[in-house]
């Protein structure tokens, strides 16, 4: 398969991004000390998290139970399940569990701690879970002096279910565009999270682990004491939010859509294109960052950035590419003619490799192969 020949919207892998980028966080996580343990729920793709392990990654981390059953088939058998759980996923969760799935679940509240030591009393079965922490006012978790943090460890504990320690997600980096406030979150990040653990064996319970991460953070981290792993997701493709909050840059972006042209409106400075937002998704991330790529950046066929051009506008299967500061471009039905590959990098890598059911992975050298992936819950 050559890439005149891919069907297009079509989702593609440039197999040396992608490379480098696992590289780089794996070296990093190497030299501060602790295990990376991927986020998977970007790629969805077996093929992507066997390039990560192999780079010396350990366990992964999953955001639905699809997503455990998937890469346990697939023989990942150490699983963190990254999203409190939910009384009635436990049934499901014990089915991974007595196939010998290293499952470890997680909570942030009395009530569903409760359930869980319940589940696993009624069903004579330990549970593996960590604690929540909010470190940055994100999006859930309990705060690192919050009582219910130990009162939460203690139902865990006293009901039999095996605390493996805390976790959190620093989510407010994705809002941050400079070195020094992402130092300074991760600092926050790190410093919250071993509290966190510091206060629960001050109170004689377990705490093992001490899990943190984002992808921002893990690259922006100075030091890493009192921490185990790290983990971080959509560092193996990137994106341009992380383009804008300055962890890489455009030319890192290893996951891009192919489109082919497909219309002109010269008058309005418009090339239409048959990737919308079926294909790029409604994520428009950079909206409210320095650099506002609309609904992605426009590249050649052979992925090098086209200067200034965006794809502006969305309908579900059109896409309109045209200057990002609005200005009429001349002569582009002689520079973007009708049949002309294009490929736009993704504001969301996450958002928009859901998209799609498989991959195009393109290598250094030879032709292009598929690598599926898969969706839902």
């Amino acid at each position: 398969m050559q890439l005149t020949e891919i069907a297009t919207p079509a989702a593609l892998i440039d197999e040396a991004r992608m490379a480098a980028n696992i590289a780089r966080l794996q070296e990093r996580m190497t030299a501060l000390g602790v295990r990376l343990r991927p986020h998977v729920k970007t790629s969805k793709c077996i093929e992507v998290a066997r390039r990560q392990q192999a780079a010396g990654a350990v366990g992964i981390t999953v955001s639905t139970l699809k997503e455990a059953e998937q890469f346990f088939a697939a023989g990942f058998d150490d699983i963190l399940y990254a999203v409190c759980i939910s009384p009635d996923k436990l049934d499901r969760a014990l089915m991974l569990c007595r196939r010998n799935c290293r499952l470890t679940l997680l909570t942030d509240s009395v009530a569903a701690a409760q359930a869980i030591v319940a589940k696993g009393l009624a069903e004579k079965h330990a549970f593996d879970v960590m604690i929540e922490i909010d470190s940055d006012g994100h999006r859930s978790g309990v705060e690192p002096e919050d009582d219910r943090l130990v009162e939460i460890g203690r139902v865990l504990h006293a009901g039999g279910a095996r605390l493996k320690g805390v976790l959190t997600h620093a989510g407010s980096s994705y809002d941050l565009d400079t070195p020094e406030a992402l130092r300074q979150l991760a600092e926050q990040e790190r410093r919250l999270c071993v509290r966190a653990g510091e206060r629960l064996r001050a109170a004689g319970l377990p705490c093992p682990d001490i899990s943190i991460g984002s992808t921002p953070t893990a690259l922006s981290a100075v030091h890493l004491e009192g921490v185990t792993e790290v983990r971080a997701g959509v560092y193996v493709f990137f994106d341009l939010v992380m383009s804008n909050v300055g962890i890489c840059r455009p030319e890192d972006v290893a996951l891009s859509v192919l489109t082919t042209v497909i219309g002109h409106q010269p008058d309005k400075g418009w090339v239409i294109v048959d990737a919308g937002w079926m294909a790029m998704s409604r994520d428009r991330g950079t909206q409210r960052q320095q650099i506002d790529y609309g609904y992605g950046a426009v590249c050649d066929a052979q992925g090098r950035m086209i200067d200034g051009f965006v794809v502006s506008g969305a309908n579900q299967e059109h896409g309109i590419v045209s200057h990002r500061d609005g200005t009429v471009a001349q002569g582009i039905v002689e520079r973007f003619p009708i049949g002309a590959k294009l490929r736009i990098l993704p504001n969301h890598a996450c958002a928009t490799g859901t998209q799609f059911d498989s991959y195009h992975l393109m290598p250094a050298k030879g032709t292009p192969h598929i690598w599926p992936r898969f969706q839902g819950w």
